[in-house]
């Protein structure tokens, strides 16, 4: 028999579909009184799709249950994340502005599923299929962060290990880095490469530095086990001045997408049986001067697993 989770997803839906029924209405009725069509609510109610922000906000609004349901589905989507990243999360779906670096996987909100599952699997090789695909659908629900009205802008600086690191082999890494270069056209999200040869970047793990509403920031480092959120100025400072280093030197957008598809070719390459050791250069036009790059061969890298983490 395969394996059940009875999950706050799974609750959530039955408790509409009491409600529902409380009041003697079929699914086509609760769709048109919530304005969402009525495949949308059969899935909701199922389980099988876990309700948008907003459907469970007109779901108050319809039910006369101010918050109830909002905060029963903000549950639900945090569902399956360690205790201690959660408060982050709560963080990230307020922020103003969110800037990331990072030094070998590529920023959660910029992951594809299958490059998301590569990394689960290579951190927690007990976990069963089921198991993993929990916390990919977690990841994934990350993203409707950019579906809201106003959503914050996100400015990711990668190094260049990042393209290079050979995670999930070399059909998952092309896919990947192809859902960069789209996600760079987005009029909400910067993207930069901090190129290998810049030198020693000032912070040599990664973190993320969030603005709030209100204009106050702060910050989230991830370590071997745990990830850590810190509100203190003094820190915050500090670390953000060392992100504006990092965006300085990094290279500028159209220069780290050239880059990016660089990267790409160099894995159609590898899926060759006798693929090419020298891959061609590129040359980079800086700010300030020119950067002549070669790129490594891709390799498989398989991250040591690290008990409860969750790299954002």
């Amino acid at each position: 028999m395969g394996e059940r989770y009875e999950s706050p997803v799974v609750t959530f839906g039955e408790e509409i579909k009491h409600a529902r029924e409380s009041r003697g209405w079929s699914q086509a009725k609760l769709a048109g009184e919530l304005h969402f069509q009525q495949p949308y609510v059969s899935k909701v109610e199922t389980g099988r799709q876990i309700a948008s922000a907003q459907f469970a906000e007109q779901c108050d609004v319809v039910f006369g249950t101010p918050g109830i349901y909002a905060r029963m589905r903000r549950r639900a989507a945090d569902w399956g994340n360690p205790v201690w990243f959660i408060p982050y999360l709560e963080l990230e779906r307020e922020a103003e502005a969110i800037c990331g670096y990072s030094t070998l996987f590529v920023m959660g909100l910029l992951q594809t599923p299958e490059y998301a599952e590569a990394v689960y699997r290579a951190a927690h090789p007990e976990e069963s299929a089921v198991q993993i695909a929990q916390r990919v659908e977690g990841r994934m629900r990350r993203k409707e962060l950019f579906a809201d009205s106003n959503p914050p802008s996100l400015w990711v600086i990668l190094h260049e290990a990042v393209l290079w690191s050979g995670v999930g082999g070399p059909d998952v890494m092309r896919g990947q880095l192809a859902h960069l270069v789209v996600a760079a056209e987005s009029p909400h999200i910067d993207l930069q490469v901090f190129p290998a040869g810049a030198g020693t970047p000032p912070r040599g793990t990664p973190f993320i530095v969030l603005t709030r509403r209100d204009g106050s920031e702060v910050l989230y480092t991830d370590n071997y086990t745990w990830g850590q959120v810190e509100d203190s100025a003094e820190v915050v400072t500090k670390w953000r001045a060392a992100y504006e280093h990092l965006r300085a030197d990094a290279l500028p957008r159209d220069d780290s997408v050239s880059l990016i598809r660089h990267a790409m070719e160099a894995y159609t390459h590898e899926n060759q049986r006798h693929p090419q050791r020298d891959m061609g250069e590129v040359q980079l036009q800086r700010r300030r001067r020119g950067v002549r790059r070669m790129g490594p061969r891709p390799r498989l890298v398989r991250p040591r697993s690290r008990p409860g983490q969750q790299e954002p």
